[in-house]
């Protein structure tokens, strides 16, 4: 039992915030969308609902990703979040291609927006949790990615680091991003759609909407498809633990490395080059040096290195 909340405490808490956020919204827009009549309403409830499914398969993915290596399965569990996260890209695709298809319907066939202030009311909601929602996956971003940023600066540093975050965070994000976004558009087309003689902009703010959903979609999906054939590890990655390497006075160079990254984790494959005249006992023990300092880094998981004496060709950049 203690182990099996541990691992739910290490669950992605950005997607478990947006669960419970979306739950709620998919209830309150669905009831607004129902009694206004407005497509672009009903766009934004259906993509509340694809994203409450959505990050309840992240959060589940990403409990089942904490789980430790076993002999059957030596590399660990990094990988199902990818594999939970292409479930949720089948659902907003689904969803989205519903939110085209009802906003089209619209255009050909526009209605009138009823119980105005009742959609005021759920959409100012929605930006609310969604933005909320948004904030706390883009500390998430920061937290995972070790970037610094606060305030205003929060937003540029989530943006230029959001592809080194974790798949279950991106999506979080992604979706979120086009949340809060969909939610301006739609609250501006209702008006629109109310207050002017031209109907139309409900079903094309269905539409546009729609077609947000289906790029998160694609985006998520890419990442994930990627992530499931294995990936090597981002160049920060890469820089920090040839630095660790290099750092050790008996190395001389890095011979070969290969850096795979399975979900957030990262696995170590590296040949490393020492100065000539060690004792066999003493590169074994620089080995186990070097593998117990690179074990210390955030994400690392496994290491395996080769020691070989230096080669007199420098393959490896050195640091500084």
């Amino acid at each position: 039992m203690n182990k099996t909340w541990e691992l739910i405490r290490k669950g992605n808490a950005s997607s478990f915030y947006a669960v419970l956020g979306n739950i709620f919204l998919v209830i309150f827009k669905g009831f607004a969308a129902f009694l206004s009549g407005s497509g672009a309403m009903f766009a934004e409830a259906m993509h509340s609902g694809a994203d409450a499914v959505n990050q309840l398969f992240v959060f589940i993915g990403s409990i089942l990703a904490e789980r430790k290596p076993t002999p059957r399965f030596p590399t660990g569990f990094g990988r199902l979040i990818n594999v939970f996260c292409m479930g949720a890209v089948i659902v907003i695709t689904l969803m989205a291609y519903e939110t085209v298809r009802e906003g089209i319907q619209l255009i050909r066939h526009p209605v009138s927006i009823e119980s105005l202030w009742l959609i005021i009311f759920s959409l100012g909601t929605s930006m609310t949790i969604d933005g909320y929602v948004l904030s706390k996956a883009m500390r998430e971003i920061l937290r995972e990615t070790g970037a610094k940023g606060n305030g205003l600066s929060l937003i540029p540093m989530a943006l230029k680091n959001v592809n080194r975050a974790s798949p279950a965070t991106r999506l979080v994000f992604y979706e979120d991003l086009v949340a809060t976004s969909g939610a301006i558009l739609a609250l501006g087309a209702i008006l629109i759609t109310r207050f002017t003689p031209i109907k139309v902009f409900d079903g094309i703010a269905a539409i546009i909407i729609g077609f947000l959903m289906g790029g998160v979609a694609f985006r998520v999906g890419y990442d994930n498809m990627v992530g499931l054939i294995g990936v090597s590890a981002p160049k920060e990655v890469e820089d920090k633990i040839s630095q660790v390497i290099l750092s050790v006075p008996e190395v001389t160079d890095i011979n070969k490395m290969r850096i795979l990254q399975e979900g957030r984790f990262y696995h170590v494959e590296s040949y490393v080059e020492l100065r000539p005249g060690l004792t066999l006992a003493q590169a074994d023990n620089i080995k186990s040096n070097i593998r117990d300092q690179l074990l210390t880094l955030k994400d690392v998981t496994d290491v395996t290195l080769g020691i070989i004496e230096d080669t007199g060709v420098q393959d490896w950049p050195k640091i500084g």
